[in-house]
């Protein structure tokens, strides 16, 4: 009789079973998440290659500090900016067209390239590098975002009159070997937490933590439609109890 009853007080409930399986599933996708980072740093920090017989593919366009500028005193300060906000171009010639339709033809126009636009987040943040002179040559301005259904605000450059565009042949010099081993097992694993399920447990498991977003939306909260009714609600019933 002992024997039994201490055989039935080791046996587990369905409950206590499903989270243990519960619990070995995340260890697992945990397992595989992890090593989907570690293969991504041992994919991006193989070293390049330098080619004996570098061959030409193509143009680049990008930004420079006109001749004026550079006779100039700011010549240092404008080559700071320069370096956080200029833009790269790609084209197999010099002309950097595209195909537009008019009129239900197809012609070629040019292709048209801005400075980049500096984000809210990477203008307070002091790894960026902005320095207080160099922000008084942007303008702030907000612009609707209809994906996030949202205003997000970035900083424009004010002078882009100060860089001018250039064209050179665009080398290849190196190149970056590729590991077939490596490359299929990342694939493998990138393949598993991609599933919609996987995903899932990821997002709630591993990367549920604190909003970082959660500053951002209470200063939003105080400017929507909602909240303004409510404090308009909320002053209408004090008004109600003051007559009373």
């Amino acid at each position: 009789m002992e024997n039994n009853n201490l055989l039935f007080h080791r046996l587990r409930s369905i409950r206590s079973r499903k989270r243990t399986a519960i619990k070995d599933v995340e260890k697992k996708i945990r397992k595989k998440y992890n090593r989907s980072k570690e293969l991504w740093h041992l994919r991006r920090n193989i070293r390049w290659i330098p080619l004996e017989n570098p061959y030409q593919r193509g143009f680049v366009r990008f930004f420079v500090v006109n001749d004026e500028v550079k006779r100039s005193e700011d010549e240092d300060l404008f080559e700071g900016i320069l370096k956080k906000i200029n833009t790269y171009m790609y084209s197999e010639s010099r002309l950097f067209l595209k195909k537009r339709k008019k009129f239900g033809r197809r012609i070629y126009v040019e292709k048209a390239q801005k400075l980049n636009l500096i984000s809210f987040y990477a203008w307070t943040d002091p790894k960026f590098g902005l320095t207080p002179r160099e922000r008084q040559y942007f303008l702030r301005k907000e612009e609707y975002n209809p994906f996030r259904k949202r205003n997000e605000t970035y900083y424009e450059f004010i002078e882009p009159w100060r860089f001018t565009l250039r064209i050179k042949p665009n080398m290849i010099t190196h190149y970056k070997p590729v590991d077939a081993e490596l490359e299929k097992e990342y694939a493998e694993i990138e393949s598993y937490i991609s599933q919609y399920k996987v995903a899932g447990i990821i997002q709630k498991t591993i990367n549920g933590k604190s909003n970082a977003w959660k500053k951002e939306y209470e200063t939003e909260l105080i400017k929507s439609r909602k909240y303004a009714n409510c404090i308009l609600s909320a002053k209408v019933i004090a008004d109600y109890f003051e007559d009373l």
